[in-house]
């Protein structure tokens, strides 16, 4: 018989097949890979771990023995041989501890023991699981770092980063767009001075200057601004009825047709032909954006085709007629528009059925106010809508009937005052209008399941337009009524942004080096050639000052007629000198022939003005010669009459 060894000793030196090994003029085909058994392993690694903590716990038994014996040995005086030639009765502790030994190596120990720290009492069913605790752990303070987690989980205003502000100053009208894109590197800023600022934080010093400003829409307001989902391009939407697309640096790349305002049926149109209110990007769709309009209807375009809107929605009233939609929003998932009329309705769209409404609901605001800002929460169950009947309602889609919750007593003034979410999904956040000399604008935190108020922040003796809360730097933006654009940010509980800028020292302006004169050096030249080197400006003015011809003083206005190419005081302009020295001088030339012809022999003899030009270049004049003899006879022919 074969013993198995030799064969894998076949099988590593020769191969499967000797025969084709041989023909082919080599040993082998190569050893085989090497297999592991890992049960094997797993029960050497078990083992061991029993032998180690079976060595620890007999180090544990004899130092207990130890300190056993020489407390027995400081009892007993009299007794110390006899109780070293005998054995140490043992505790009832240690024998616990000895039994437990021995039943130790039917236990499974997993994992390296606990570092020795005095006797340790265990039971049967304890197992020894992971390393050994760090020295210094005490459960209780890990207890009350979890509790204080805890509590600053269930108390989300703990949360809010309020504690540091900077101020962006836009201009001195309202800020009434904001915008910050996705990474939250750019903060871009549009108010009613339709300007529109691009604001850099890695870029910005101290100073919080903007590094670009322009205006996309000339003449008209800014009402909203707004990053897409890649934050590659920027929806701009004005005053007028063409909203437009930016690219990161402000260039344009795209602007919205304009409808034909002759046609009764606003789905016939190619584009809006009023107004725009509002606008806001699609949160998944990259190429897409939504905007509602004063013609009645909301429309999605695609920023690939600017020739035609995608999709028309027409906002109706009860009645059936037009409503005019005040904002408008995607929903997270981008499947619903959502829109806010002025009849105090609010309008939600499905994407698969734009002719009638899926969720409506009549009396949501007062009518004939508008419905500032629509919002969706984070997880997509809860609209916020802020109303401009000064309230604040929270509603749940499935129930679109009544709102879950309420608040009144909010002032709004402006048509596009904000409403958000914390990222956390738990406050809501609003902003107050106040009037002139009436107050502080504040922004208000409510509670999400109740609105009741849990914080307020004064933000400036202005009104607060908008707000955004970014997810990503944990930072709040405020546009205000008197220019203002505020950032607040906590240190410790935000991330980068307005912590990139105020860092950083402002840079001192370089003070451009004015010279009176560029003087060229040459070191080598001759002392013929050399030009005195003019170190100072103080000694060039002193010698300019020796100078009659630098320092000569103007020649003041005469009194009388002008002489000596200076004009008289009344003849300042030419009109003036005109009348008052040639049309209103009086001379005595009653024949105006006469006095010209005066100068007539003068020319001949002296000529100075033509004569002199012409002399070279000009033949010498001759004349027709006519004969007025009186004796003249009929036979001669008449000379050819001159007409006159």
């Amino acid at each position: 018989m074969e013993q198995p060894g030799k064969d894998n000793d076949a099988d590593l030196t020769t191969g499967p097949d000797p025969e084709l090994a041989a023909t082919m003029g080599f040993s082998g085909f190569g050893k085989k890979a090497r297999t592991f058994d890992f049960n094997a392993m797993f029960e050497q690694t078990r083992r061991t771990a029993v032998e180690r903590s079976r060595r620890v716990l007999e180090e544990r038994e004899k130092e207990a023995a130890q300190k056993e014996r020489e407390l027995g040995s400081q009892r007993d005086g009299v007794h110390r041989a006899t109780a070293s030639s005998h054995t140490i009765p043992r505790r009832p502790s240690e024998d616990s501890e000895s039994s437990k030994s021995e039943d130790s190596s039917d236990e499974e120990l997993i994992g390296p023991p606990l570092q020795p720290q005095g006797p340790v009492e265990e039971t049967e069913d304890d197992e020894l699981i992971g390393p050994p605790l760090p020295p210094g752990y005490n459960e209780e303070e890990e207890e009350e770092e979890e509790g204080t987690m805890q509590d600053e989980d269930e108390h989300p205003v703990k949360k809010i980063p309020d504690s540091h502000e900077i101020t962006l100053h836009h201009g001195t009208k309202t800020v009434s767009a904001l915008g910050l894109d996705p990474s939250g590197a750019r903060l871009i800023t549009g108010g009613y001075d339709c300007n529109v600022r691009f604001w850099d934080f890695a870029g910005m010093d101290a100073s919080l200057q903007a590094f670009r400003s322009l205006q996309p829409c000339e003449c008209h307001q800014i009402r909203s601004l707004q990053y897409s989902s890649t934050g590659d391009v920027i929806l701009v939407v004005s005053g007028n009825a063409q909203a437009k697309v930016l690219d990161r640096d402000g260039f344009p790349i795209m602007e919205c047709v304009k409808g034909d305002q002759y046609i009764v049926d606003m789905a016939n149109t190619k584009g809006h032909m009023a107004m725009l209110n509002s606008g806001c990007w699609h949160p998944k769709i990259q190429e897409e954006f939504v905007t509602c309009s004063n013609d009645g209807t909301v429309r999605t375009w695609d920023v690939n085709h600017d020739k035609k809107h995608k999709e028309v929605f027409k906002a109706r009233s009860a009645q059936g007629q037009r409503a005019v939609p005040t904002s408008c929003t995607y929903s997270r998932e981008g499947k619903l528009i959502a829109a806010g009329c002025q009849d105090g309705s609010i309008q939600i769209w499905d994407r698969n059925m734009n002719l009638h409404t899926k969720f409506h609901c009549r009396q949501a605001h007062a009518p004939g106010t508008d419905t500032s800002c629509l919002t969706f929460s984070y997880d997509g169950l809860a609209l916020a809508s802020r109303g401009g009947d000064d309230t604040l309602k929270i509603w749940d889609i499935r129930q679109f009937k009544t709102p879950l919750n309420s608040v009144t007593g909010l002032p709004s003034f402006f048509p596009m005052t904000d409403c958000c979410f914390s990222p956390d999904d738990k406050l809501l956040v609003t902003g107050t209008s106040v009037k002139k000399g009436g107050g502080h604008g504040k922004l208000l935190f409510f509670e999400r399941e109740t609105l009741k108020e849990v914080h307020e922040i004064d933000v400036t003796d202005a009104s607060v337009v908008r707000c955004l809360w970014h997810p990503k730097l944990n930072q709040i933006m405020v546009g205000t009524g008197n220019g203002l654009a505020k950032v607040y940010y906590d240190p410790l509980k935000s991330q980068r942004g307005a912590k990139l800028c105020v860092v950083k020292t402002t840079r001192k302006g370089r003070q451009a080096e004015t010279l009176a004169q560029d003087s060229i050096i040459t070191p080598h030249a001759l002392p013929m050639f050399r030009e005195p080197c003019q170190r100072s400006t103080k000694k060039q003015l002193e010698k300019d000052r020796l100078d009659p011809l630098k320092s000569h003083k103007p020649e003041p206005l005469v009194a009388g007629p002008g002489r000596g190419g200076r004009v008289g005081s009344h003849g300042r302009t030419l009109s003036s000198y005109i009348v008052k020295n040639i049309a209103l001088r009086k001379t005595d030339d009653s024949n105006p022939r006469e006095a010209i012809l005066r100068h007539a022999k003068e020319a001949e003899e002296s000529p100075y003005w033509v004569s002199p030009a012409y002399s070279k270049t000009q033949p010498t004049p001759v004349f027709a010669k006519v004969d007025s003899d009186e004796g003249e006879t009929d036979d001669k022919p008449e000379g050819k009459k001159r007409r006159i």
